[in-house]
C-alpha cells in the first residue's frame, strides 16, 4: 500500500530566560516522517534539526511531503542522516517534494543527503522555495543514477529533478538512463553518474560586490580540490538573486567533499558564521 508522509515544520522566534532571542520549531507530521529533537551547537538563534524517514526508502506511489515556515528572524538548518533512496517502480511515481517559505530577515540552510536513483526508478524529487525581500537561505542538490561502485548501474528508469524560486529561478531536468546523449555525451552527464549543486537565494538583488567576492571565494575553493573521480565544477550567477556552483562526478562522496568545503566559505563569507557542521555529519 503506498504511503503519503507529512512533515510540517514552523520556526518561530521565541526568549531565553535570560531573554536571548532564540529559533523554536513547533512540528506536526502525518505518516513515517519525522523530525528529531532540535539541536543549538551555534547558540540558540540557530537552529539544527534532522529530519528522518524510518523506512529509508521510497518506491512507487509513496509520496514524501516537507512544508517548512520560517517566521521573520528565525534561522534553521534542515539535513538528513543518510541518502534518500528511490527504488525500481513498476509503474507509478515515488515522489518527495518540498516547500519552503522564507519571510523577512529569516535564513534557512536545506542541506540534505544525496538522492540515490536504483535503476529501474521512476522518480520526482521537486523542491520550491519562496524567499521574501530580506530573506536568504542555502542549499544544495545532490543526485547520484544507480551504485557504480555496487557493480549496480542505473540503466532503466528515469527520475524528475525540479527546484524552484518561483518567478526568479527554475532547474527542472529529467535524467532517463535511455538517453544517451544526455547520460554519456560530452554536452550530457559525459558519463558521470553524480550531479551536484549548491545554490545561495537572496529575496532581493544581491548586491554586486557582494556577489562577486562569495563568487572568487567559491571558485578558489574549487581551484584548491583535487579533480579525482571525474570531478569536475564551476560557479556562476544566472539571475542577480541567484548564485550557483554546479558540480559532476563520478560517485558522490568526491562532489559532498566539495559542497561541504564550498558551503563552510560561503557560510563566512556571506554571513559572517562560523562554520559550524550538523553533528549527525561526524557520526
Amino acid at each position: 500500500m503506498p504511503w503519503h508522509a507529512l512533515l510540517e515544520l514552523d520556526y518561530q522566534r521565541s526568549k531565553n530566560a535570560d531573554g536571548t532571542p532564540q529559533t523554536v520549531v513547533q512540528h506536526h507530521h502525518v505518516g513515517p516522517l519525522h523530525v528529531l529533537q532540535s539541536l543549538y551547537p551555534e547558540g540558540p538563534q540557530v537552529c539544527h534539526n534532522v529530519i528522518l524517514h524510518p523506512p529509508g526508502g521510497i518506491v512507487g506511489g509513496d509520496t514524501l511531503e516537507l512544508k517548512v515556515n520560517l517566521r521573520e528572524g528565525t534561522h534553521a538548518l534542515v539535513t538528513t542522516p543518510a541518502a534518500t533512496r528511490f527504488y525500481r517502480s513498476d509503474k507509478e511515481s515515488a515522489v518527495q517534494q518540498v516547500h519552503a517559505k522564507l519571510a523577512p530577515y529569516s535564513r534557512l540552510e536545506w542541506l540534505p543527503m544525496e538522492a540515490l536513483a536504483y535503476n529501474g526508478c521512476i522518480a520526482r524529487n521537486q523542491a520550491v522555495f519562496e524567499v521574501a525581500e530580506g530573506a536568504e537561505m542555502m542549499g544544495w542538490d545532490i543526485t547520484a543514477l544507480g551504485l557504480p561502485q555496487a557493480d549496480l548501474p542505473f540503466e532503466r528508469g528515469e527520475i524528475l529533478q525540479h527546484i524552484e524560486v518561483p518567478g526568479v529561478w527554475l532547474e527542472k531536468g529529467k535524467l532517463a538512463a535511455q538517453d544517451q546523449t544526455l547520460m554519456n555525451s560530452p554536452v550530457g552527464l559525459d558519463g558521470k553518474r553524480c550531479t551536484a549543486a549548491l545554490f545561495f537565494i537572496a529575496g532581493s538583488d544581491i548586491a554586486r560586490d557582494r556577489r562577486d567576492a562569495a563568487l572568487d571565494a567559491i571558485r578558489a575553493v574549487i581551484d584548491a580540490t583535487p579533480m579525482t573521480d571525474g570531478l569536475i565544477a564551476g560557479a556562476t550567477s544566472p539571475h542577480p538573486q541567484v548564485l550557483v556552483m554546479r558540480v559532476l562526478a563520478d560517485v558522490v562522496e568526491p562532489a559532498m567533499a566539495l559542497l561541504q568545503a564550498a558551503r563552510a566559505v560561503w557560510r563566512q563569507n556571506l554571513w559572517q558564521l562560523e562554520p559550524v557542521v550538523p553533528r549527525i555529519w561526524k557520526m
